[in-house]
């Protein structure tokens, strides 16, 4: 008769022990024999005419250990649900060496595993003790006034005038190194980058006024840009990790002067911004654009919070986790063996996301949170036309579109796991104190982000 026994060798780290003796494999063995010599084609003999121990010489030892190991497994299986022990995973062998079975012989075998056991913890309770901000941004009419010339800019025409005449001029730049004087450093590379006039400093901009295509000009790196631009301009010549880069000198040569005509604020220009809603003065359009902002911000602070939660379930829910078990797990039990010290690198990523998963599936569960089907597929219905600008006119091909989307099995799993983690974080928000707070959009630009977000 076979037997399981468990033992605690570490934290959540158990070791089952499988028991498994003659009378437990060998009916099983000799009905395999049996089955396979009624089926076997072996020259000289008539099917299903092959004797047992023929049978036996050429296949016994792998059916044998091909019945232990059924034998052993459908033991283990049958005691974890008996259990009902709750494991990461699967249960891993501890056996180094294989065992020498030999049919002729048949033994008692034991088969050691070792199991990792999923910890009890509570979540919920954290949350009614956190409070966490939400961050409204106050759209000013100075950020307003900033998007519309953004628009009127990118809308515009590029006229190409003689000479450099203000700070919203184009130019088309080459980058050569060169030294204090502008003489080129031999083999240098030639860079080509295009600019506003604006984004040079001060000194710099009253240098370039008057200039036309084909002037050079010598700069010193640091000294020609401010502090927010230096850091773009040295990424887009390649210097981006040099730490001498700002002392660096270099030749610029004028190739080109444009000028973009900013476009009007009429009609024309409005309706190209949202078609379709009517807008004819500046101020329906002004209004429109600080609610469209309004709308962005307020997202924006939303996934900030959720951010937040996130960070606070995973970091500050005492979970304890059989760690060892689970570098070994990552070891042995992927598609292919890891090194120890992979492991040990890919274990703190893993770590994060084992804790959300915990989490987040013992939340849902507990708080019953569903996503329904004719939820998944509104869902679906308002993205697709979103996506596509379909207003309220029901579309012909829409529903055959959506049928055959929700046909995909990925996509359907995708959606759901958006939306249920969706559900999950409008629910956690319930339950922390929200404290709301004014704050500029530079302010939340600068908020210290936690290290993860988390997994959509």
């Amino acid at each position: 008769m076979a037997t399981v026994t468990r033992e605690n060798i570490g934290l959540l780290n158990d070791k089952i022990t499988v028991k498994v003796s003659q009378e437990d494999y060998l009916p099983n063995f000799e009905k395999a024999v049996k089955h396979f010599s009624k089926t076997a084609n072996i020259p000289g003999f008539r099917k299903g005419q092959v004797p047992a121990g023929m049978i036996k010489k050429m296949s016994g030892q792998a059916l044998f250990a091909d019945e232990i190991l059924k034998t052993v497994e459908k033991e283990l299986m049958g005691y974890l649900q008996q259990e009902k022990l709750e494991i990461f995973a699967q249960p891993l062998p501890l056996d180094a060496e294989a065992k020498n079975f030999n049919y002729a012989v048949p033994e008692a075998y034991d088969f050691n595993f070792e199991i990792g056991l999923k910890p009890a913890f509570d979540a919920s309770q954290l949350l009614n003790k956190t409070t966490l901000t939400r961050y409204n941004v106050k759209v000013t009419d100075e950020i307003v006034a900033q998007e519309i010339e953004r628009l009127q800019l990118k809308g515009g025409k590029m006229s190409e005038p003689e000479t450099v005449t203000s700070e919203d001029n184009v130019l088309t730049i080459e980058f050569l190194e060169s030294d204090a004087k502008g003489n080129v450093a031999e083999g240098a590379e030639k860079k080509e980058n295009s600019m506003l006039v604006k984004y040079f400093s001060k000194d710099v901009q009253d240098k370039l006024q008057g200039k036309k295509a084909g002037d050079t000009l010598t700069i010193q790196l640091g000294k020609a840009f401010d502090k927010e631009r230096i850091e773009f301009v040295q990424k887009d010549l390649g210097l981006a990790n040099d730490k001498d880069a700002e002392k660096k000198y270099f030749q610029l040569t004028i190739t080109k002067v444009g000028l973009i005509e900013k476009r009007e604020l009429n009609e024309e220009f409005f309706k190209e911004v949202y078609p379709g809603q009517d807008i004819t003065t500046e101020e329906a359009f002004k209004d429109k654009l600080k609610e469209e902002i309004g709308k962005y911000w307020k997202q924006e602070a939303t996934n900030h919070l959720h951010n937040e939660l996130f960070e606070t379930l995973v970091h500050e829910t005492p979970i304890e986790l059989p760690k060892d078990f689970l570098k070994r797990w990552l070891q042995k039990g992927g598609e292919k063996p890891k090194t120890a010290e992979e492991a040990e690198h890919e274990y703190p990523n893993f770590d994060h996301q084992l804790r959300w998963t915990l989490i987040s599936d013992k939340l849902i569960r507990d708080n019953s949170l569903e996503v329904s089907f004719e939820e998944l597929k509104e869902s679906a219905r308002a993205k697709i036309m979103g996506y596509y600008g379909i207003g309220g006119e029901q579309a012909e091909w829409l529903d055959s579109y959506l049928d055959r989307l929700l046909q995909d099995e990925k996509y359907v799993d995708q959606t759901y796991r958006e939306m249920i983690t969706q559900k999950l974080f409008d629910w956690a928000e319930t339950k922390v104190n929200v404290k709301e707070e004014e704050i500029s959009a530079e302010e939340f630009v600068k908020l210290p982000h936690k290290h993860h977000h988390h997994e959509h």
